[in-house]
């Protein structure tokens, strides 16, 4: 079911967003050559401590994962491209890391992803990277009143497309309120002009990824981490946004 949150629910989803654009901001200064991932996870498990906050992650346990996560946030390396599971794992320079973080602040969840180069980057992992920014700032441009869900996923997939990237639709975009994942469902591709009117009060998680060479991916035997099927590098990119009267409200966008 999708609902609708008023002009005041959305706006008291701010500090949420807010705290995960802050988290996502520390992660990605101290992600350096030589830091464990598990290292990166216990400063945002501190941070959510200090704040009062709720991890979303730690206990979910959805069909498509072997157990309960266990974690506070997915750092995925390299080929992997999606819930990544933090593990022991010390950064090397030139490593593509894709981090996502979700967390519930007074009731209320915000998601966004990033991805980065560890040390020195490679051009074809910073284009990768980039697309899916283009991506997700070209979704977030079209999510405007009277727009069709469609428009979103049509914005997303033309621009991979254009980089020469192929679209998985196994994982995408959300609802996002209450609980991190609802409905509904935006995928990375599709039609313009179909699917759901976007009404003011709906608000959504978008997350384009793209891997480098494949469309396809496979589970990693920790049950949790998604892999490129040929190990090329995958890139994410992901906002909470809002569809407002005035158009789209990027809740976790930094300060």
């Amino acid at each position: 079911m999708i609902e609708l949150k008023t002009p005041q629910e959305i706006e008291a989803m701010r500090p949420a967003g807010q705290f995960v654009a802050s988290v996502l901001g520390a992660l990605e200064e101290a992600a350096d050559v030589g830091v464990n991932l598990l290292e990166l996870d216990a400063l945002a498990h501190r941070m959510i401590k200090d704040a009062g906050a709720e991890s979303c992650y730690i206990d979910y346990h959805p069909s498509f994962g072997a157990s309960p996560f266990g974690k506070v946030l997915c750092t995925s390396v390299n080929d992997a491209v999606l819930h990544g599971l933090p593990h022991n794992y010390v950064l090397r320079d030139g490593d593509l890391l894709s981090v996502d973080f979700a967390v519930s602040v007074n009731g209320w969840v915000c998601d966004a992803a990033r991805s980065l180069v560890v040390g020195t980057p490679r051009a074809e992992d910073q284009r990768l990277i980039d697309t899916t920014q283009r991506a997700l700032a070209a979704a977030i441009e079209v999510a405007q009143p009277d727009a069709k869900l469609g428009d979103i996923s049509a914005a997303i997939g033309a621009v991979a497309r254009d980089a020469g990237y192929g679209i998985n639709t196994q994982f995408g975009g959300h609802g996002v309120g209450r609980t991190m994942h609802g409905d509904p469902h935006v995928p990375n591709d599709g039609r313009a002009g179909r699917g759901l009117r976007l009404r003011p009060g709906l608000v959504i998680a978008i997350e384009p990824w793209f891997m480098a060479t494949t469309d396809e991916i496979y589970t990693d035997p920790d049950g949790w981490t998604l892999r490129s099927n040929d190990g090329s590098r995958g890139a994410h990119s992901e906002h909470t946004i809002a569809v407002t009267p005035d158009g789209p409200l990027v809740l976790t966008a930094p300060a």
